[in-house]
Parts: C-alpha cells; sequence; structure tokens
C-alpha cells in the first residue's frame, strides 16, 4: 500500500494498518473535537496512521423521528476544525451526486455508503472531486462484485479508490463476514478496510432503532488484522449508550487504546511470517 495515496502527513502506513475512527454522526462540536483530540492521541501512541471519521448527515434511518444531523454546513465545518487543529485527513459520507462537491470543500476522504456503492451518478460525482473515494462493499454484494464500482471511479479520472468490507446480510437480522473478502478485493487492485462496527449490526429490529453486538469488535479486528486488510474503520464514542446514531454497535472511547495496542502487536507478527 502506498500510504493510502499519500494523504497522510506522518506514521509508517508500509508496516501498520490505518485506522478510519470517530463517532458516527457529529452531534456536536464539543463532542467531536474531544473524541478527535483523544483518537488521534491513542493513533500517534501506537504509530497508526489515522483518518477522523463522522457524518456530517445520516440519510438512511429507519424511522422518520431519527436523528439525522445539526446541519450539513455546521457539521462540515466541525470536521474541517478537526482537520486544521490536527493537522490528520477526515472521512465523511455523502448520499446523492450533489452532496460530492460541496463535501469534497471541507475533507479529504468521500465515503460511498454501502447501500449507494452501485448508484452510478453518485460514484461518478465522487470520483471528479478528486478526493480519495472510499467505497463500502454492498451488504448484498459478492467481494467480486466492486470491481464495477472502481470501475466507475477510475473511468472518471480518479485511481484514489479504497474498498470497505462492512460485512454480508446473512437473514433479516443480521450480517457475517467472510475474510475471504479481503484478499479478494485487494485483488481487484485498492486498499481494502474492515468495518469492525457495521459488520456487527443487528439491522431492521422491530423498534425501529437498528442493534448491534460490540463485544465483538476486537475479535472481528483480530481476524481482519490476521488476514492482512491494509485498514480498520472503528465507529468510537464517549459514551455509545446515549449516541444519537448507532450507539449499538460503536466501541466505547476508553476501549480503543487497549485494542489498538493488541492489533499493532497483532500486525507485527503477521508482517513477520
Amino acid at each position: 500500500m502506498n500510504n493510502l495515496y499519500d494523504i497522510f502527513p506522518k506514521g509508517n502506513a508500509a508496516n501498520n494498518f490505518f485506522l478510519m475512527a470517530g463517532p458516527c454522526i457529529v452531534e456536536g462540536e464539543e463532542i467531536i473535537m474531544k473524541t478527535a483530540e483523544r483518537v488521534i492521541a491513542i493513533a500517534d501512541k501506537h504509530q497508526i496512521p489515522v483518518i477522523f471519521k463522522s457524518s456530517y448527515r445520516k440519510a438512511n434511518r429507519s424511522r422518520l423521528d431519527s436523528f439525522t444531523g445539526i446541519g450539513d454546513e455546521k457539521a462540515l465545518k466541525i470536521l474541517a476544525k478537526v482537520k486544521s487543529t490536527f493537522g490528520v485527513p477526515v472521512v465523511t459520507d455523502i448520499h446523492d451526486a450533489s452532496e460530492a462537491a460541496m463535501a469534497a470543500e471541507y475533507v479529504d476522504v468521500l465515503q460511498i455508503p454501502a447501500f449507494l456503492c452501485r448508484q452510478t451518478d453518485l460514484l461518478i460525482a465522487a470520483a471528479k472531486t478528486g478526493k480519495i473515494i472510499n467505497v463500502k462493499k454492498g451488504q448484498f454484494l459478492s467481494p467480486e462484485s466492486m470491481v464495477f464500482a472502481i470501475d466507475k471511479v477510475r473511468q472518471s479520472g480518479n485511481d484514489k479508490v479504497v474498498l470497505t468490507d462492512r460485512g454480508t446480510m446473512f437473514g433479516y437480522h443480521d450480517l457475517i463476514v467472510d475474510y475471504r473478502s479481503i484478499p479478494t478485493m485487494q485483488g481487484l487492485g485498492a486498499p481494502v478496510v474492515l468495518d469492525c462496527t457495521h459488520s456487527l449490526q443487528q439491522p431492521n429490529q422491530a423498534s425501529g432503532v437498528t442493534g448491534g453486538n460490540p463485544q465483538m469488535i476486537e475479535t472481528i479486528a483480530r481476524a481482519g488484522i490476521a488476514v492482512g486488510a491494509d485498514g480498520l474503520f472503528i465507529e468510537t464514542h464517549p459514551d455509545p449508550k446515549t449516541a444519537k446514531s448507532d450507539g449499538a454497535n460503536m466501541l466505547h472511547l476508553d476501549l480503543l487504546d487497549g485494542l489498538m495496542g493488541k492489533l499493532v502487536k497483532l500486525r507485527q507478527v503477521v508482517n513477520s511470517l
């Protein structure tokens, strides 16, 4: 991996995995800045290149009364403040072709949600911004099928594509991670990230609020490192039970340091083989 297309100002991406981490959604400036400070300090401690993640808005909600954001421009300015304050790249989701240019003014990586990974206009618009494009594999797609998402971005003039596996639907209420997907998608010529938190969602609950299984985050992450994932995606929050989105499957921020320490040691073993 070539330092994830050279956006990291420091770090040792050639020998370590990189980390995309942060709260699911921008809930407000204070919580984002405090979380970013801790995430970045932990990443620096373990020499892990980091991209801070948070969505400026959530478009895919089960219920009409679900929290969707504090306002697009307000949230994007907070993400830009993370970037300028801490000197790290930032990633956020976009949901429609009309959002690509707007979000690209504030962040370094545009993320295509899994349910939208086949949306041609969205992929083309994202590609034309020149930003790195992180495309999440649809829960309904084989890893081999992601070649078409890559092709849409590359044929639109942008070679900076990352793929993220976030599990595959297994019945109505569960997801599974097929670890064969990681080398398969790497074979398409892109860095591959394993989403360790959304892979543990339990969607389609009768309450209209997605459930989760966060006690398995370490298990998923360890397995991803063992099979050679280039990066990990972990949504984290200082108090998941009060989070306004995806609290059921986010990692408690207090657990991030210990987990990263274990994973760095595991990566060193994998690299020595």
